[in-house]
């Protein structure tokens, strides 16, 4: 389905995030810096398999209680104080994994304490009660735009007059049982990704992450302007080959930006088709506009790439002085797919936004604006 993009503007009070890199300042300085958090490592954990790419906090087999929840814990504490969890201030969690590890590591162990934290509600429980978040959390997932629908919800909540303050909380980290599945794709496979690289076998990485943004109706040096979501449901993981959905959402995002001079945060996996169909896309849509993504360093934080992601862009255009760069498309190389791939830093003075972008299985596609003061 396709509507125009919503334009609910909600400044966006504190973000930050979790990466093998660090958090979002750390994570902005190692991509301007051309550094990869992904490293060959076993896809089964320490069952083993193949080598593949992975960016991995530690180690990727669950342990009790689950692996991810202290990394969870230091990234909160930079949230700002509030009633979390209350009817006026809402809290959005997102992620397409949740504790899947923990029921894969069942499996292995057999140790029935896996299970407490191993769906959606019972790992979003785990975390809200450690927190001191009340009731009010709402769990979306959508498989890789999922944070952009928690953001945009955000929003919605906001303009309703339905919150004053939502918290979105995202986290998605790597299993064997995740890696394996991707493997079997063979779309994780040996080789590094080079995300909007023009050749013959294309690859992605996976990677742990974590993040959160703080929205509000108040005014804000940082907004997110306007959301725009499109679905084909096309097919179970490929998109149109006539590149319609992405056209479609690129187009709505596109009357929302207005005459605005953007750059572009595209999803760029490493993926053949989807990353041809996105560059060229957003080319035709937004000429001249540089194309940038960090998924061939940061590897694919999955649902919670779109905040993974934001993050880091804005600590980017938080960056010292006049100087301010955003990071280039890391582990891309020439030839790419359009001219507007940018595979050095550029720096982020003359626009005065962004487009962020997401894309899931099927033809789900998301994308948001941007802008700064």
């Amino acid at each position: 389905m396709n509507t125009p993009a919503d334009q609910l503007p909600a400044g966006i009070e504190a973000c930050d995030c979790l990466t093998p890199l660090g958090d979002a300042t750390a994570t902005a300085d190692a991509l301007l810096a051309g550094r990869r958090a992904l490293a060959l490592a076993p896809v089964l954990g320490r069952d083993g398999g193949d080598l593949v790419p992975l960016a991995l906090t530690g180690p990727m087999d669950e342990t009790l209680p689950p692996r991810w929840l202290p990394g969870l814990h230091r990234l909160a504490a930079g949230i700002p104080p509030a009633p979390w969890g209350s009817a006026r201030f809402p809290v959005i969690v997102t992620s397409s994994n949740f504790g899947v590890g923990s029921l894969y590591a069942f499996t292995r162990d057999h140790d029935a304490q896996h299970l407490v934290h191993g769906t959606p509600y019972a790992s979003v429980e785990l975390l809200r009660a450690g927190l001191g978040w009340g009731g009010h959390v709402h769990i979306f997932s959508h498989a890789c735009v999922t944070a952009h629908l928690g953001l945009a919800h955000a929003a919605r909540l906001l303009h309703a007059g339905l919150a004053e303050r939502v918290l979105v909380f995202s986290f998605d980290f790597v299993s064997p049982f995740v890696a394996g599945g991707f493997h079997s794709l063979k779309i994780l496979n040996s080789a590094l990704p080079a995300p909007y690289a023009r050749r013959e076998t294309g690859s992605i990485g996976l990677g742990d992450g974590a993040a959160f943004a703080v929205l509000t109706r108040a005014a804000a040096p940082f907004q997110l302007r306007a959301h725009a979501l499109y679905n084909e449901m096309f097919h179970f993981t490929a998109n149109q080959p006539d590149a319609g959905g992405f056209a479609a959402c690129a187009a709505a995002i596109a009357a929302a930006a207005g005459g605005r001079r953007v750059w572009i945060k595209g999803h760029g996996t490493g993926t053949l088709d989807a990353g041809r169909l996105e560059a060229e896309v957003f080319a035709r849509q937004f000429p001249g506009a540089p194309l940038t993504g960090w998924k061939g360093s940061l590897g694919h934080t999955l649902g919670s790439c779109g905040l993974v992601e934001l993050a880091v862009a804005l600590a980017a255009l938080r960056g010292p002085g006049s100087g301010k760069k955003i990071p280039g498309t890391v582990g891309g190389v020439a030839p790419c797919f359009t001219d507007t791939v940018a595979l050095a830093p550029f720096a982020s003075a003359g626009f005065d936004g962004a487009i962020l972008t997401s894309n899931a299985f099927g033809g789900a596609h998301a994308a948001m604006l941007l802008t700064h003061d």
